[in-house]
């Protein structure tokens, strides 16, 4: 059952050797790392990230992004990975080991497990922007039964389409449909994110969608109180850090 879930975006700007000591989204990644020692300190006995990618499929454990396709030099990424190990565990759906080439939301769900030194064992999946709602929520009930402890990491952007000078150009629709989002999570409501339209999240090129959606589903039959610890849209796309934990009865 998840024990805990976390929430974070995806922008390869969370990696800090892509920027040095330029202070850009700083907040934005401290409330990632907050959010994920958060996740650690429920003690899972297991962590899957979960992100959107070009297919529906599971990673092999050890999988990590390849900061060398966005500035980064490969011996920071060699750094990053020695900082954490890489239990194998057991995946659904295993793909191939493909060096380089896991989604970068996965990829940054495990470089951020790795910055907060988590050595535990830990899953990755990606979920496609093509599967409906019912197959997210399904395999987010898959996921909720991984293990006896399972924590959640998921990483999902809202809208891009927040701005003239936003990735996707502005689309007036946005804000109302991330304020609907941002209100579920602030209340703990994570059942509401089901309702998301496929079709209009795409046409806000909000990715996050169907990783929110297996949020949805893994945490069907769980009552949660959520803290959401950053809500912004800084770059013209709307980034949410949150921490959900069963409420207490």
């Amino acid at each position: 059952m998840i024990i805990a879930a976390a929430l974070c975006p995806s922008p390869p700007l969370l990696v800090r050797e892509l920027t040095g000591t330029d202070p850009v989204v700083a907040d934005l990644r401290d409330a990632c790392a907050n959010a994920v020692h958060a996740l650690l300190a429920a003690r899972p006995d297991v962590i899957v990230v979960v992100g959107p990618g070009p297919d529906t499929t599971a990673w092999p454990a050890d999988s990590r992004l390849n900061i060398a396709a966005f500035g980064g030099r490969p011996a920071q990424q060699a750094d990053a990975r020695a900082q954490a190990a890489s239990p194998a565990g057991n995946a659904a759906r295993p793909a191939p080991a493909r060096p380089g080439s896991v989604p970068l939301a996965v990829g940054l769900g495990g470089y951020l497990l790795d910055q907060a030194r988590y050595t535990g064992p830990r899953r990755l999946h990606s979920v496609s922007e093509d599967d409906q709602p019912a197959d997210c929520l399904r395999l987010g009930k898959e996921i909720g039964d991984t293990a006896e402890r399972t924590g959640l990491l998921v990483m999902a952007d809202g809208s891009a389409r927040r701005g003239p000078r936003a990735p996707g150009h502005l689309d007036e629709r946005a804000e109302a449909f991330d304020a609907e989002v941002e209100r579920a999570l602030r209340a703990g409501d994570l059942q509401a994110l089901a309702a998301v339209d496929p079709a209009l999240a795409r046409e806000l090129v909000a990715t996050g969608r169907p990783a929110w959606q297996v949020l949805a589903g893994a945490t069907h039959d769980t009552a949660l109180t959520g803290d959401v610890m950053y809500a912004g849209d800084p770059l013209g796309v709307m980034y949410v850090v949150g921490f959900f934990h069963p409420s207490a009865n």
